[in-house]
Parts: structure tokens; C-alpha cells; sequence
């Protein structure tokens, strides 16, 4: 007997993330000296106060079925931040809970779009949005935001690319794998183009918005454009800010017509979220960002380490990003160089199963959509990403023009 597959889920892709940290996993089991930097995940612990939060619902007996839109108490914790650090208004029905921030934008296409729908994802992106969208049937539209306009989308790119059939345009801010931060002007020149074309949803991807090297507090397009958010869907969580990715908790705030329809989509797959989940989350959204300080100083000091090290090797172009996890690299001076074994570089794979080689795992850039890239994760102790950086810079003084 041969298992037919459906046509949707061989649209999509595993993620090249996950590929990178399983081939950086096993090399380092077999006792290879591997830097992993390919995760975006804090290597920072939970705060205490959170965890303690869970060990008492547990112990309260908080261990049952949740409403699928999410527990009341914890929605009202997310509509407080909104309001405090957000400067956002958005009433109880208008914010949802769900099993991560992945699938709040797994569920919005899957409530919006329709077979043939388009979706503009400006590159380099997430992996996990074009993919949502081929998963619901739509078609995801690319825009190459390249090194020069520092891998942010423009308004006259915008403007090109919306037609007929656009139903969503994705903003990711700071930008996973970049780190770019768009500014007021920026944001406010974007916000006239989708004035013009009042058809196109908005989602906004802010996992990122408290991790910031600028020493600016998180801003949003809804922040210098605030009559647009009756079409935004805004999507955070408690991942990257509290150092909870295994918590899996997520929010999406947007008009209730949507978030309505994406409770109908979660009631048919996972229906609530974890209960002790939600208990560590209502903790963290309410017990305040002091530790948040001492953590941003370190992933700023692991980028300028990283950054400065690898800005003065031949072949390489550096993103100084501006928040998040991540430092993008451009290696395009590095093809059709040749490794010590003889091996050229035709591609940032390439690159990168030669810097894996090296000692140093990373991502290469056609996961994201733009090529030659790769990226490279801060979130790791600081000793090993100044490492990591000395071990780059080593491997490419190691290539040779010719075989």
C-alpha cells in the first residue's frame, strides 16, 4: 500500500531551523566541538516568579480543559500590557490565546483565506508565514528588502506589489532573521500606501518588541497609525521577552470578527491552551520587566561582539541589527572561493556546511528567502558567540581563490 499525501502539506517545508539544531545536535553528541548558534531561544531562565505561578496552579487544581479563546483572567493580563506598554486599546472579545504565537498566524490565514489569496511577505521572513499561508491554500507573495534598504520593506515596494487578489501584508518588527527596526517615518510612509488599498489585513509580528539595542521602548505601526486598527491583527506572546518558548503561549489582538473566527479554527484542532501555561503567562504579562534590562545589555553586547569580529572579514557584509536574536550576514565575496579541501562555495549552504565543518552552526539565508545569507543566533552565552565569531573569521581567511 502507498499513503498518499495531501496536496497541502507537500506544499510546505520542515523548517530549516529545526534541521540546522538537529544537524548541530547530533555532531555535538558525537563529540564534535560545536558552537550551536541556530536557535532563537533565550539561554536565560525563566524569572522565578513565574514558575512559582505555575507550581501554585498546579497545586490549586488548575489543571483543566480552558476556553478555547483563552482563560479570562489571562486575557485581561494581555489587554493591561497592551494598554501600559503599547499604548493600545482592545477590548476582552478582540484578544485571543493560543498554543504559541505560531498558531495565532496559523489560524488567522486559516480564518481569512481562501484558495488563491496572496500574501505579501517581504524577504528575508520567517520561515513559518510563507508556509502558513500555502498551508490554508493562499499564495505568498515575495518582496526582496535587501541589504541596501537594510532588509526592510519600503512604501514604494508596497505600493507595487498589492493587487487584486493581496488579503494580508506581513510586518515583522524587529525582524527575524534581520533584526531591522522600522522607524515612525518609515511605518508612517507604509501606513498611507495601505490607507489607499483599505482590502489588505494587517498582521504584525512583535515577539521581538522588547528586545531593542536602540534603548527606544517597543513601537508599532498601530502606534503612528492608530486609525488602522480595525484591519491589523496583532500577534505577541511570552516567548522571547520572559524566556518561555517551551511554555508555548501566544496572543493575537485584532478586530473580533477575526479573532471570533480563529477561536472557531483552534476549537477544531488543539481547542485552549494549557492551563498552567496560561497561569505562568497572567504572571509574567502582570509581574513587570525589571530583569528585562540586564538581559537586552547582554544580547547588545554578544551582537557587538559578533558584529565587530566579522565586519573586517573579507568576503562578508554585516546587518548591524537593531533587535532580536539574530545578526545576518551577507557572504556574497565568499563564492566561487575554494575550501582547504578543495570543495567550492557555490551557494550559502555551502557556506554554511563549511562553517558547520569549522565548528559553528548556523542557518543559511534561503531559509529566509534571500541568498547568500546566513544567520546567526545571539541568544546564546556570550563567551560562545565571541568564539564563534573568532572561528568565522578564521575559516574564511582559510579560503583560497582557486583550486
Amino acid at each position: 500500500m502507498t499513503l498518499r499525501l495531501s496536496q497541502r502539506v507537500q506544499r510546505v517545508s520542515l523548517s530549516a531551523n529545526a534541521a540546522a539544531k538537529s544537524r548541530a545536535t547530533e555532531l555535538r553528541e558525537a563529540g564534535r566541538d560545536i558552537l550551536d548558534l541556530t536557535t532563537g531561544e533565550p539561554d536565560f531562565d525563566t524569572p522565578e516568579h513565574i514558575k512559582h505561578a505555575a507550581y501554585a496552579a498546579i497545586a490549586g487544581g488548575a489543571t483543566k480543559y480552558t476556553p478555547t479563546p483563552g482563560v479570562k483572567a489571562l486575557r485581561v493580563a494581555v489587554q493591561r500590557k497592551l494598554q501600559r506598554e503599547n499604548h493600545l486599546d482592545y477590548s476582552l472579545p478582540s484578544i485571543v490565546i493560543a498554543n504559541g504565537a505560531k498558531q495565532i498566524i496559523f489560524n488567522a490565514f486559516a480564518a481569512t483565506l481562501d484558495d488563491g489569496d496572496e500574501v505579501l511577505v517581504p524577504t528575508p521572513y520567517w520561515p513559518s508565514f510563507p508556509d502558513s499561508v500555502r498551508f490554508n491554500g493562499g499564495e505568498p507573495v515575495f518582496i526582496e528588502c535587501g541589504l541596501a534598504q537594510g532588509c526592510k520593506l519600503t512604501a514604494e515596494q508596497l505600493e507595487l506589489h498589492i493587487g487584486e487578489r493581496t488579503r494580508w501584508l506581513i510586518l515583522n518588527g524587529p525582524g527575524n532573521p534581520s533584526g531591522a527596526v522600522y522607524s515612525a517615518v518609515e511605518l508612517q510612509a507604509i501606513a498611507e500606501v495601505l490607507r489607499r488599498h483599505p482590502q489588505v489585513l494587517i498582521l504584525l509580528d512583535e515577539l521581538y518588541e522588547h528586545i531593542r539595542f536602540d534603548g527606544q521602548p517597543a513601537q508599532s505601526l498601530l502606534n503612528v497609525a492608530p486609525d488602522l486598527q480595525a484591519r491589523c491583527l496583532l500577534v505577541g506572546g511570552v516567548s522571547k521577552t520572559y524566556a518561555m518558548t517551551g511554555w508555548r503561549i501566544g496572543f493575537g489582538a485584532g478586530p473580533r470578527v477575526l479573532t471570533d473566527a480563529m477561536a472557531v479554527v483552534q476549537s477544531q484542532s488543539t481547542s485552549g491552551a494549557s492551563s498552567v501555561g496560561q497561569a505562568a503567562a497572567l504572571a509574567a504579562f502582570d509581574g513587570g520587566l525589571e530583569f528585562l534590562p540586564e538581559q537586552v545589555a547582554a544580547y547588545q553586547q554578544r551582537r557587538n561582539l559578533l558584529v565587530s569580529t566579522l565586519r573586517n572579514v573579507d568576503g562578508l557584509d554585516v546587518l548591524e541589527p537593531q533587535g532580536g536574536f539574530f545578526v545576518f550576514v551577507r557572504c556574497a565575496g565568499l563564492l566561487g572561493r575554494y575550501r582547504p579541501d578543495g570543495i567550492r562555495l557555490d551557494s550559502d549552504a555551502d557556506v554554511v556546511a563549511y562553517l558547520l565543518e569549522e565548528g559553528v552552526a548556523g542557518v543559511a539565508g534561503s531559509a529566509y528567502g534571500l541568498s547568500p545569507w546566513f544567520r546567526l543566533s545571539i541568544a546564546t552565552a556570550t563567551d560562545s558567540v565571541g568564539e564563534a565569531g573568532r572561528r568565522i573569521a578564521r575559516a574564511c581567511t582559510q579560503l583560497r581563490g582557486e583550486a
